[in-house]
């Protein structure tokens, strides 16, 4: 079955192709000629994920899913939430949403935090949405050279390490994306 990601992510692609493993061929946008930026503005994650998948099903014809993650710190009432791709301005630096984070909760003893993510998927006509979240809390400082966005600032429950400092083998194992998939992956599976 081919199925588009409605991303431009190369590390989100390489991520989820590992999940979905070989029943489906995973296309990315460029695969399916879609060069343009996808838009983002709508107040909730599931907003952009079904903004994002709902376009490329209309212009493109083909079954396809998108996803929009936030990161959730208690101390700061839920920010970046779906706002982090963009949190320190609309250049999307990675290193500078890490920094305004660790400036923002410099000092404070909660640190407490959560991945969140959302899939909306249009299989078939039909529009289904899928979740997955990772507990976890914010390090004091940058740790791992491996994964990308908030991945080097980020330990999950139960782990010393930050995601960025596992293999990706580890991370998929208990990622919020990877949790969201494995559903969007069930469903596919009992549904096709």
């Amino acid at each position: 079955m081919k199925l588009c990601f409605a991303t431009n992510n190369p590390n989100k692609i390489k991520e989820v192709s590992q999940l979905l493993g070989e029943k489906f061929e995973l296309l990315g946008l460029k695969d399916i000629g879609c060069h343009e930026e996808l838009r983002e503005d709508q107040s909730t994650l599931e907003g952009n994920a079904q903004q994002k998948a709902e376009y490329i099903f209309d212009n493109y014809n083909i079954n396809c899913f998108a996803d929009d993650t936030g990161l959730e710190v208690e101390a700061l009432n839920s920010e970046p939430g779906v706002f982090s791709a963009r949190y320190a301005g609309p250049q999307r630096s990675d290193q500078d949403n890490m920094s305004l984070l660790l400036s923002r909760l410099e000092g404070s003893p909660n640190r407490r935090a959560r991945f969140r993510t959302v899939i909306c998927a249009f299989i078939n006509n039909q529009k289904h949405f899928f979740e997955g979240i990772a507990e976890g809390e914010i390090a004091r400082r940058h740790n791992g050279d491996k994964g990308f966005g908030y991945d080097p600032i980020f330990i999950p429950k139960g782990y010393s390490q930050t995601f960025a400092q596992m293999s990706l083998e580890e991370k998929n194992n208990i990622s919020h994306r990877s949790i969201a998939v494995k559903k969007l992956v069930e469903f596919l599976k009992t549904n096709s």
